[in-house]
């Protein structure tokens, strides 16, 4: 498939991609390969952007080196979180019996000395040693292989696959294991889920603007890419105030298609979130576009974008969240699995981090039930082949 050009994309997008790069530790042509950009494009936008960061910060001698602190800084946070996480689910072998106790330590060996993790387990080396000279049975050996392959599975999937989609990435290596066996695993190495809370979305559809039919009528599938997006508002806190963020769903794969952030929510969010979708995706006339009742959706300038593609709007019910529940969906995931697990100090801080999420997790990565647990970008890739 052919790069897009340079000018499909927002500025929003641009920015993020380009903050995403510069302050990730993997190569340049890693992220531009995650994001699904040439990477030519990417190395041009972050030439602009550290042309405009010079050029705003002329007679800062030191600005550079402030900017390579604040990096610096950011890798070591990152660090200290990994090593916070790592021991609080280490602690829990406290509770466990000596043997899986001294698998932990056999198995973390290379990132933590024997001597430190005996004290910390309360078990004696001597005894460490002398069971890691008795002979493994073969159940064991098995066990602790299909151990390392969950846990990498776990970890890809930022601690948020169950035994249903670690199942299926089993599979996916010719590894074959019960959904029991595999929970009892888990259990065994501390691998836990990332909790689910309850999640309640809000809209103000108290306005006088009109409003269109439920032309989708709960049909929350589509044959094909582009026949149908679904659209939703919500608020993500940081210590700065409300963060809000509007998307656009394209039902046929589940991928986020068009977003956009802001600290407002006026009805710029969600024509600014669907116009990056129809720049990306240059869906034809006869779109179906639903939405909740309101009043970003159903302001004249949304309205005149569709209007202006030929696309055919849709509304939920009113007060009926289920009427749009694949966007109530998303929302619930991106809280649970990111926002729920976070404490962000500026929106800026929030907007990379759903950013990232969107675009190299969700879309690329994440397995979704309704694609027959593919990623959406694959899902839709295999239907372009079958086509």
């Amino acid at each position: 498939m052919s790069q897009k050009k340079s000018n499909s994309y927002t500025a929003e997008f641009k920015e993020s991609a380009v903050k995403l790069a510069v302050e990730s530790d993997q190569p340049v042509t890693q992220t531009a390969r995650e994001l699904g950009i040439n990477v030519n494009t990417l190395h041009t936008w972050i030439s602009k952007y550290r042309g405009k960061q010079t050029a705003s910060s002329a007679g800062a001698v030191d600005d550079q080196h402030l900017y390579e602190e604040l990096k610096q800084l950011r890798r070591e946070n990152a660090r200290l979180k990994e090593e916070r996480e790592l021991l609080k689910k280490a602690a829990g072998l406290l509770r466990q019996g000596v043997s899986l106790r001294y698998a932990f330590i056999d198995t973390n060996q290379d990132e933590f000395t024997i001597a430190l993790m005996c004290r910390v387990f309360e078990v004696s080396r001597s005894g460490y040693y002398e069971w890691r000279s008795r002979p493994p049975s073969q159940r064991d050996q098995q066990d602790k292989a299909l151990k390392a392959k969950i846990r990498e599975h776990h970890e890809e999937s930022r601690a948020t696959y169950g035994t249903r989609r670690i199942q299926r990435k089993l599979a996916g290596d010719n590894e074959t294991a019960s959904r029991r066996r595999i929970a009892r695993l888990m259990k065994d190495e501390g691998i836990t889920c990332k909790t689910r809370r309850k999640f309640k979305a809000t809209t103000n559809s108290k306005h006088d603007k009109p409003v269109a039919p439920n032309l989708l009528d709960r049909n929350f599938s589509a044959e094909k890419p582009n026949q149908a997006y679904a659209g939703d508002i919500t608020y993500i806190p940081t210590r700065e105030g409300w963060l809000y963020l509007a998307v656009f769903i394209d039902l046929c794969s589940r991928a986020v298609v068009g977003w956009s952030m802001g600290s407002r929510m006026p009805a710029s969010l969600v024509k600014d979130a669907l116009s990056m979708a129809i720049w990306k995706r240059r869906p034809a006339a006869g779109l179906l576009v639903h939405s909740d009742r309101g009043s970003q959706y159903a302001s004249d300038s949304f309205q005149r974008l569709l209007s202006r593609h030929e696309y055919r709007g849709s509304m939920s019910r009113k007060g009926n969240c289920w009427d749009n529940a694949p966007a109530e969906s998303f929302f619930h995931t991106l809280k649970t699995e990111l926002i729920y697990h976070e404490d962000f100090k500026t929106r800026d801080e929030a907007k990379q981090a759903i950013f990232e999420y969107i675009e190299v997790f969700y879309n690329r990565m994440r397995l979704h039930s309704s694609n027959d647990y593919m990623s959406p970008m694959d899902y839709e890739s295999e239907l372009r082949e079958a086509a």
